[in-house]
């Protein structure tokens, strides 16, 4: 079994993230892609995301009956920053004959030696790049292209400002960024 392993804050979850997913559910040729929320991202620890309820009812509502899309939330019910390194040896332990595949966006690369244990659990994974377009450099991992230009950050400023956001996101996060009043201010 090939799983590939999607982490992130999600906030909000957008079409950017599908495409890419989809993406590399078909160019690796994986069994499943696990889209896997951050608790507490250990790279944004001076922001506040949306809450993980909210975050994680998103992120159910557009993979909905997608074949081969999951979601998992064992780092919403860890404690501190959600590590990799963690998620990564949980489902190596899950999952010990699986062959497993990190999926890291490209703007991640240049500050992955930073990463908490990044050696040991590259050593357990597969890194794949998905690139939306950003990187043109040849990278000595797998890379997944994608062709778009949407950030959940531009998401959240759009809604802030009043502005549409349709085609951006799925309908069920359209209706549930409404129906909770996310991103009406800039302080994410």
């Amino acid at each position: 079994m090939k799983i590939g392993l999607y982490g992130g804050t999600f906030d909000p979850i957008h079409h950017g993230h599908l495409i890419l997913a989809r993406a590399a559910l078909e160019t690796l040729e994986l069994d499943r892609i696990v889209f896997i929320p951050a608790a507490i991202s250990p790279h944004k620890l001076g922001t506040s995301p949306t809450p993980a309820a909210i975050r994680w009812e998103m992120i159910e509502a557009s993979i909905a009956g997608e074949p081969g899309l999951l979601a998992d939330d064992l780092e919403l019910h860890r404690q501190g920053p959600s590590y990799t390194y963690d998620t990564v040896v949980s489902y190596r332990e899950r999952f010990p004959e699986a062959e497993l595949f990190c999926l890291l966006g490209a703007d991640n690369l240049a500050k992955l030696h930073t990463w908490h244990r990044i050696e040991e659990w590259k050593a357990l994974v597969t890194l794949a790049v998905l690139n939306r377009g950003a990187t043109k450099e040849t990278l000595p991992f797998p890379q997944v292209m994608g062709r778009f230009d949407v950030s959940a950050s531009d998401i959240r400023n759009r809604v802030a400002k009043g502005l549409s956001i349709r085609y951006l996101v799925t309908p069920p996060v359209d209706d549930l960024i409404r129906q909770h009043h996310l991103y009406q201010t800039h302080s994410h």
